[in-house]
């Protein structure tokens, strides 16, 4: 189905590739899992195609596990910190989580 191109606002919450629902995140606050079990809370401010990205007023977690050498067992690390400006290199992006959007 082709939205009419006179109708800006239907055309400007189409979702018909990815990155669109990245276009519709933009300034608001979306969650980013990246490599080495680190994770971001902030708002989206730029991104590219590469999902090379820019957050603002970020909350960064990262967790650690580490296996103790005597008992084998898993001991689980995390730190956080807090980030008015981030810029988020695409290539170490799992995953991004767009708002909870309700209606």
């Amino acid at each position: 189905m082709m939205q009419s191109m006179d109708d800006p606002s239907s055309a400007s919450q189409t979702v018909s590739e990815p990155l669109d629902l990245i276009r519709l995140s933009l300034d608001e606050r979306i969650y980013v899992k990246c490599r080495g079990g680190r994770e971001l809370r902030g708002r989206l401010h730029a991104y590219d195609e590469h999902l090379n990205m820019v957050l603002g007023n970020v909350e960064e977690t990262v967790t650690q596990v580490e296996i103790h050498e005597e008992t084998y067992e898993e001991i689980v690390k995390s730190s956080k910190r807090k980030v008015e400006l981030l810029f988020v290199r695409g290539d170490g992006v799992i995953l991004v989580s767009p708002p909870l959007r309700i209606g």
